[in-house]
């Protein structure tokens, strides 16, 4: 079932008073930050959390799911809310911050595999073992109409808005975006981990390899189903370095003292580098989207 406004304008109201209204800043004459990292968990995913596990009948086994990090956090932050239990797989490849805030939310971690993909297989073996609810982190209808609750937010606090910039890993984000709002939307993803930008190209998901600092928050090797579908048509794609990222990193925290993790800053990195530029007389928002880092690696 295609994706649609509507779908999100629900979610808001399921999800409305769990998450957090972020704030926006103008970086420049018409281009607005969306600080999505000051969101509970740090990141935007816990838009798409707590929708689908309000939208279910929550098992006594309660919620499991794989994550780079960020949509674990995300998953325990909403699972200790509603008093469930959490159990959640995480690949090697996860930040050790992030491994220590899934525990402090008192969720049960998992590190198996070397990459997302990895973690995924494990957690859905243990969820057909145990009955717990899965979340995908990019690839359920609840979860990506969540996360496009965003977009909703940024139309009212940004009149005129032309053009949203988000990062993708697998695409939940973008393609909930994309759902939601009317204007442009542009795709970011680093170079070493192509996922969106290749199946746009093929028209359906590919494998690609994942590696790169933004590899714990951005390392779907495979494009989710329900993002490609309403991604295909007025969508901009884009492709940054990791040089770009780390340097986007670091003058969000330089000039706005903004505390973001690789993959939080990519879209800002589109942006900065020169690969993507808006249209003259335009108004932008670039989603900061995620803040779990280590501080001491900021400047």
């Amino acid at each position: 079932m295609t994706l649609t406004r509507d779908d999100v304008i629900e979610a808001a109201s399921v999800i409305g008073g769990r998450v957090r209204r972020t704030p926006v800043v103008e970086a420049a004459p018409g281009v607005w930050l969306k600080l999505e990292c000051l969101q509970h968990a740090g990141s935007f995913k816990v838009r798409g959390a707590f929708n689908r596990m309000l939208s279910a009948d929550l098992p006594a086994a309660g919620v499991i799911a794989a994550s780079g990090g960020n949509h674990g956090l995300a998953v325990a932050h909403a699972a200790r809310a509603l008093g469930i239990r959490a159990e959640i797989f995480v690949p090697e490849v996860c930040a050790p911050v992030k491994i220590a805030g899934l525990r402090a939310l008192g969720a049960e971690v998992v590190v198996t595999g070397a990459i997302y993909a990895d973690a995924l297989g494990a957690s859905r073996k243990r969820a057909a073992e145990t009955g717990a609810l899965e979340l995908h982190a990019y690839d359920q209808h609840e979860v990506v109409a969540g996360q496009g609750t965003l977009a909703l937010e940024l139309e009212e606090q940004v009149p005129g808005l032309d053009t949203i910039v988000v990062a993708a890993g697998g695409g939940g984000l973008s393609g909930g975006v994309r759902a939601a709002f009317g204007g442009e939307v542009v795709v970011v993803e680093p170079e070493l981990i192509p996922t969106i930008h290749r199946a746009l190209a093929a028209r359906e998901p590919v494998q690609v390899d994942v590696s790169g600092v933004g590899a714990d928050a951005l390392g779907a090797s495979r494009a989710g189903a329900i993002a490609l579908e309403v991604l295909q048509d007025r969508v901009t794609s884009v492709l940054v370095s990791d040089e770009a990222i780390s340097e986007a990193r670091r003058t969000l925290w330089r000039d706005h003292r903004v505390a973001s993790e690789h993959a939080g800053a990519a879209a800002y990195a589109a942006l900065l580098s020169g690969r993507w530029a808006p249209s003259p007389g335009s108004t932008t928002a670039i989603v900061v989207c995620g803040s779990n880092t280590d501080p001491a690696t900021l400047a």
